[in-house]
């Protein structure tokens, strides 16, 4: 799926968002799965829709109603479409940040030194459709940013996280 806005659009909106000296390590938007069930119900209300079309008499009042609710739902996925091209997860070298919102924009982060804890989940489907969750914990404190879901490529963020959070570790033996 592609995202409503342009790499160079959100790479400006990211940019608005750091400190001075803040580098992006990586940027994601979450897993098309996130809007699995919303693209099942849009198809299979499509198929019912078609199929009551067929039995019920066109002058009907009930008629219309089908063909609106069913618009109306497709609005309804259009409005989650939009709201996930406008989520992102945000690592950079000095805190996690997860910005969203379409009207109102919000943003939560946590620093990198505050990760006290950091828990890597992947449920069945996660693994078999290429998402994870992560969850962070900080010192017993409740923090803006707790639990990011739907994560794309959560093996490589993974990676990437510790690197961060540990520091790389040179593993050569100085020869």
């Amino acid at each position: 799926m592609a995202s409503v806005l342009s790499p160079q659009s959100r790479i400006r909106q990211v940019n608005r968002l750091l400190a001075r000296n803040e580098r992006v390590v990586n940027e994601v938007r979450r897993h098309w799965a996130q809007g699995f069930w919303v693209g099942v119900l849009v198809f299979s209300s499509l198929i019912i829709t078609l199929i009551l079309d067929m039995l019920i008499p066109l002058s009907s009042v009930v008629h219309t109603l089908l063909w609106v609710s069913f618009w109306a739902l497709v609005g309804f996925a259009a409005w989650r479409y939009i709201e996930w091209s406008m989520h992102w997860f945000v690592i950079t070298d000095r805190r996690f940040m997860l910005a969203y919102g379409v009207v109102n924009r919000q943003v939560g982060m946590m620093p990198l030194p505050k990760v006290t804890d950091m828990r890597y989940e992947r449920t069945f489907w996660g693994r078999l459709l290429g998402y994870g969750k992560f969850v962070l914990e900080s010192a017993g404190q409740d923090q803006a940013l707790s639990t990011i879901n739907y994560l794309p490529n959560p093996d490589d963020l993974y990676v990437q996280v510790c690197d961060l959070l540990f520091g790389r570790q040179d593993t050569s033996d100085g020869t």
